[in-house]
């Protein structure tokens, strides 16, 4: 039986290409995916090394993993909730602005790093082509452990050996590359309606389309840039013989949206423009923008550090006993640093209210063709008045997000961290690599390490995003389970 363990264990590293062979290259890269989890996928219809992708969402600090069925669909393998993020809801426009990136974007094999000096990393591929074409600047943006965030978005170490691994699977299983989807919170008409006046929304709106193509279709959106703007699954006109090119700072090319998908997004796109209508109208209140707090953190793990707080991300429900949590999704070490107002309170102000309620903003979803009066609603205070199928030659300006606000990180007494053999470097704005010589904390599995084929100390490269061929979300206890 062990013969054939190993006979089979040689065959799959044997198919693997020298780029995927170096995912595995150190004891903590290599560990197996959790049984728990395994049995997770096998009750979902998933195979071990079926494609990925990864959706991360600051407002409630949690990073879902989806993972294809033999459907061929996608659907939600696991939540895990985030024990840091820094910056501000919104996009990161410049390098040292502490800002976490949000978008689109594609993650190769050698994006995965073994050897962060953070645990285990993965790089987001910021800035991407849209980016580049606005001007913003940055580098080295990762998801990694140690849960320290300047710029990037912490696990805990266990939490990010198991996301590495899950990942690390589906490239032996023959993906090229998995889409990394980061938003400021899920798109729903409750939060677009809190923060309608954030100045943020234009970007927001424009990426709230990719996520609806995903929503709708539980495939992998295809990702393309034009004039500045994400364009989500764009083909080709009919009779057209030539391929679709596109420059993120040029004219967009004739394209148009296949039809069965432009219609579950413009009929999803109505529904959530009625909502948001319904919401504004009976007076729901602006979000307020909070100065002083930088970033957050999941409240599973502020409730378990001293005058521990969730910063930017949503707070713990009233009447919820985060003491119920007996143990955190990973540990968190003594240098965690939870976001907290400089002044120990929390310093709110308004958004600017809007002069005219009827004050169009800029538009991205479709119109509604009802006549319901919550529709006509939407469509006057800019909810829905785009065409998402039509071909476009016209230039659209992005207009500059806020600039964030960051407060100086504060210091706190928290559980100190079982002892490991080897030392953290101070954490800095990007990700730094350290090979770790000493002994891990982890044990190496029946894999055997390889020699890498690629550097993993040298910057990753950022490829255009590209396509790879809905569970319900279970209820709070069951999405935050134990590890193993």
């Amino acid at each position: 039986m062990t013969s054939a363990v190993l006979l089979a264990a040689g065959a799959l590293l044997a198919g693997c290409n020298g780029e995927n062979a170096s995912l595995a290259s150190n004891a903590k890269a290599n560990q197996p995916v959790p049984p728990k989890l395994i049995a997770t996928m096998t009750e979902k219809d998933m195979e071990l090394q079926s494609p990925i992708l990864i959706r991360l969402f600051k407002q409630e600090a949690e990073l879902e993993v989806w993972k294809q069925n033999r459907s061929g669909k996608f659907a939600l393998l696991k939540t895990y909730p985030i024990c840091r993020w820094s910056g501000d809801l919104g996009p990161k426009t410049r390098e040292g602005d502490r800002q976490a990136p949000e978008g689109f974007y594609s993650i190769t094999p050698a994006q995965m790093n073994p050897r962060s000096a953070y645990y285990l990393s993965f790089n987001t591929g910021y800035p991407n082509a849209f980016d580049k074409s606005l001007g913003r600047t940055g580098s080295e943006l990762m998801v990694h452990g140690d849960c320290s965030s300047r710029g990037c978005y912490a696990m805990t170490d266990e939490q990010i050996a198991e996301i590495y691994a899950v990942g690390r699977e589906s490239f032996f299983g023959g993906q090229r590359a998995f889409q990394f989807q980061a938003y400021p919170f899920h798109m729903t008409a409750v939060n677009l309606a809190k923060h309608r006046n954030n100045p943020n929304m234009p970007f927001w709106k424009m990426i709230k389309e990719g996520n609806d193509h995903f929503e709708v279709t539980h495939q992998e959106p295809k990702v393309e840039f034009c004039e500045h703007k994400y364009v989500f699954d764009p083909a080709a006109p009919p009779g057209s013989t030539k391929p679709l090119q596109f420059n993120a700072s040029a004219q967009c090319p004739a394209y148009v949206i296949p039809d069965d998908i432009a219609s579950a997004v413009r009929e999803k796109q109505e529904r959530d423009n009625t909502e948001i209508a319904r919401l504004i109208a009976k007076g729901t209140p602006v979000a307020r923008l909070n100065t002083g707090i930088d970033g957050g953190m999941n409240r599973v793990f502020a409730a378990k550090i001293p005058e521990g707080q969730t910063g930017l991300s949503d707070p713990a429900e009233p009447g919820l006993k985060l003491t119920a949590y007996s143990t955190a999704p990973g540990t968190i070490p003594p240098t965690v640093n939870p976001p907290r107002d400089p002044a120990a309170a929390t310093v709110a102000a308004a958004y600017e209210q809007e002069a005219d309620a009827t004050r169009p903003s800029s538009s991205l979803l479709a119109p509604s063709a009802s006549g319901n009066v919550f529709s006509n609603f939407a469509r006057k205070i800019g909810f829905g008045t785009a065409d998402t199928t039509a071909t476009t030659a016209t230039t659209t300006k992005q207009p500059t997000p806020a600039k964030p606000k960051t407060a100086a990180p504060a210091t706190h007494t928290a559980p100190l961290r079982p002892a490991v053999a080897e030392k953290r470097p101070a954490h800095g704005t990007s990700e730094k690599t350290a090979d770790k010589s000493g002994k891990t904390k982890q044990v190496a599995t029946a894999r055997p390490p390889l020699k890498p084929a690629i550097d993993a100390d040298a910057p990753a490269p950022t490829p255009a995003p590209r396509a790879a061929p809905v569970a319900a979300t279970n209820s709070f206890d069951n999405r935050f389970s134990a590890f193993r």
